[in-house]
């Protein structure tokens, strides 16, 4: 099985890396997947999104990622966020409470976070 290093970045702390086969990311220009092979490519990620990467031991990482960059090359996909979320970390009954909050950007945020926790927005 094909395989590629990722790392999950954000400015405060390194939240994932290690092998995968798939890699999910969503971007100002639409959503994209990497798999191993895949051509060069830099994307800036949009604020409030999702990045989901499937493991080479067959387990998914789910992220929200709020901000920043994806860097592909064919050895490595970078996601470089300004902040980012495991889903195992999200508090859901505080993302609950933030979509209500009247900055659009802290909605997109909470909405995120609820995604990443398999929760409905």
């Amino acid at each position: 099985m094909a395989e590629i290093s990722v790392e999950l970045v954000a400015v405060e702390r390194r939240l994932w890396s290690g092998q995968a086969t798939f890699v999910v990311a969503q971007t100002t220009e639409g959503e994209i997947g990497i798999m191993p092979g895949h051509e060069p490519v830099l994307g800036q990620l949009v604020e409030g999104g999702i990045v989901k990467i499937e493991t080479t031991d067959g387990e998914t990482v789910h992220a929200a990622v709020h901000g920043g960059f994806l860097s592909v090359t064919h050895e490595r996909v970078s996601v470089l966020a300004e902040s980012a979320e495991l889903a195992e970390e999200i508090d859901v009954e505080q993302a609950r409470a933030a979509l209500n909050a009247e900055d659009e950007a802290e909605r997109a945020r909470a909405s995120a976070r609820l995604r990443a926790a398999g929760q409905p927005a």
